[in-house]
């Protein structure tokens, strides 16, 4: 595994390249469970826009260092220090209203970076993968786990509704709004199974270390594909999930117009008729 160029200065996170095109972002606070300051979230942000066009990058595994945690989410302690929570006695209603309303919209921003991503994102979570986690995981375009993991949506517990993401996403990710309504209005824990059985993980492994490999293996051969095509099949999905069939059949139409002049799809039709392996230009 070799260090990606360009992604040393980050503070809070490590950034390598496992493979031929593919990064590994890792959350590196392990001794604080990896729970997220501001200066973390907006780290994050920078990383997945430097990754979504960075043409040596085409998938990305994304997990976090340790063995308890993927993250314990927001860390609370460090977010009322900063503002991010409480009351400013010195503002009016509306001034605090508009402080706080801009303060989430940025930390919403920060992490809909991994969905705006153009590069497919693997996340793997492992043990403790509340609160934040759940927001992280449904910006994230595959989800795998181990076997030890323990899911939470957390926001209830601490007096507040979840805002940075899960309870406008995770309805539009798994079988059931039911469940959906569940564990978000309950905040109960669940585990691995259940995450599976409704479709929130794709993939169950027993260790942390087996998930990565799984996510590593997975990226590398979505890495192996044509980057026109891949992005192009991430743009058309996310764009489906949000609009109407006749919308994303329109849009799709548009796109593939300009997206089919691409040399990827000569080189793919050749390479199959071949029974050679192609090899892409980057993008």
């Amino acid at each position: 595994m070799s260090q990606l160029r360009g992604y040393a200065d980050f503070k809070h996170f490590l950034i390598s390249s496992p493979s031929e095109y593919v990064a590994h972002v890792e959350i590196n606070r392990p001794s604080k469970l990896n729970a997220f300051t501001e200066e973390m979230w907006i780290e994050l942000g920078k990383i997945f826009t430097k990754l979504s066009h960075d043409p040596e990058v085409r998938a990305v595994v994304f997990s976090a260092a340790g063995d308890r945690a993927f993250t314990a989410g927001l860390d609370v302690q460090a977010a009322s220090q900063g503002g991010l929570v409480g009351d400013n006695g010195e503002l009016d209603g509306a001034r605090q209203a508009t402080k706080h309303r801009r303060l989430i919209v940025e930390f919403q921003d920060c992490i809909s970076q991994i969905e705006k991503c153009e590069k497919p994102v693997i996340l793997v979570m492992h043990g403790i993968s509340i609160g934040l986690a759940i927001d992280i995981a449904c910006c994230a375009d595959v989800r795998i786990c181990s076997r030890d993991t323990r899911f939470a949506v957390k926001e209830v517990d601490i007096g507040m509704a979840a805002d940075i993401g899960t309870l406008s996403r995770l309805p539009k990710i798994v079988s059931s709004f039911s469940w959906v309504k569940d564990v978000c209005l309950t905040a109960r824990g669940f585990g691995a199974d259940e995450a599976l059985a409704v479709g929130f993980v794709s993939q169950v492994l027993e260790t942390k270390a087996k998930a990565i490999e799984a996510a590593t293996k997975l990226a590398s051969l979505i890495a192996s594909k044509s980057p026109v095509a891949v992005q192009g099949t991430k743009e058309l999905l996310n764009h489906a999930r949000d609009n109407t069939v006749a919308d994303s059949l329109k849009y799709t139409s548009v796109w593939n117009s300009a997206m089919l002049q691409s040399n990827d799809f000569k080189v793919a039709l050749l390479s199959g008729l071949k029974k050679t392996k192609p090899r892409f230009e980057k993008l």
